[in-house]
């Protein structure tokens, strides 16, 4: 029997390729031009815009007012911490996992360590420092300390601002409304019970306030 011939596929020119690309050496020169046109648009759009070392902002920091200079990279947490000296704030898993770094940014509750400080220009921010009314501690805390809802303590800060972010506008919470609240939290000794039990008796003062 005779053996078919297979036909070998035709490799692809140079010069198949530009016509393809739009008339052999016209299209290679009206890519190049289009080319170089977006580039020199590209980097003159990259020359316009402002480039930052530092910037001022100003912003309530725990009833009072702060103006500061940051760097565009700084996070909130490392103002608070390196250079506002609010170390009750803590840094723990330093990538938004955690909770550990929760503050009120607006009455909300945000990870510090993921939030650009330059964001926090013109806004209110409340830390663990800014909850205690002199001597008297916030009804939160008390209750964290009367239901034993911490063990070392390190998560804390951040079960506290995000317990008090939901009492805040739901004084009524269920179970199920304190573990979501809480969901982005996390307690690395498994104290969730007390910790919800904690929040459940710091609604109940505070209705009664």
């Amino acid at each position: 029997m005779e053996k078919t011939k297979q036909k070998k596929p035709k490799a692809i020119t140079r010069r198949a390729f530009l016509r393809g690309m739009g008339g052999g050496a016209a299209g290679a020169a009206m890519t190049t031009r289009l080319l170089g046109r977006s580039l020199s648009v590209a980097q003159a759009e990259a020359e316009a815009a402002p480039i930052y070392t530092q910037k001022s902002i100003s912003f309530t920091l725990n009833g009072r007012s702060v103006s500061i200079d940051v760097e565009p990279r700084e996070t909130l947490l490392e103002v608070l911490r390196q250079r506002l000296k609010l170390t009750g704030t803590k840094r723990t898993c330093d990538r938004g996992e955690c909770g550990g770094c929760a503050v009120l940014l607006d009455g909300q509750p945000v990870y510090s360590c993921m939030f650009l400080a330059i964001r926090a220009d013109g806004k209110q921010v409340t830390t663990i420092e800014g909850l205690a009314d002199g001597d008297s501690l916030h009804p939160v805390q008390q209750a964290f300390i009367e239901k034993d809802g911490y063990q070392c303590g390190f998560c804390t800060p951040g079960f506290i601002m995000s317990s008090v972010a939901l009492l805040n506008k739901n004084q009524t919470p269920s179970p199920a409304d304190i573990k979501a609240a809480l969901s982005g939290n996390i307690c690395r000794c498994g104290n969730y019970v007390k910790i919800q039990e904690a929040v459940a008796a710091a609604a109940t003062k505070m209705r009664k306030a």
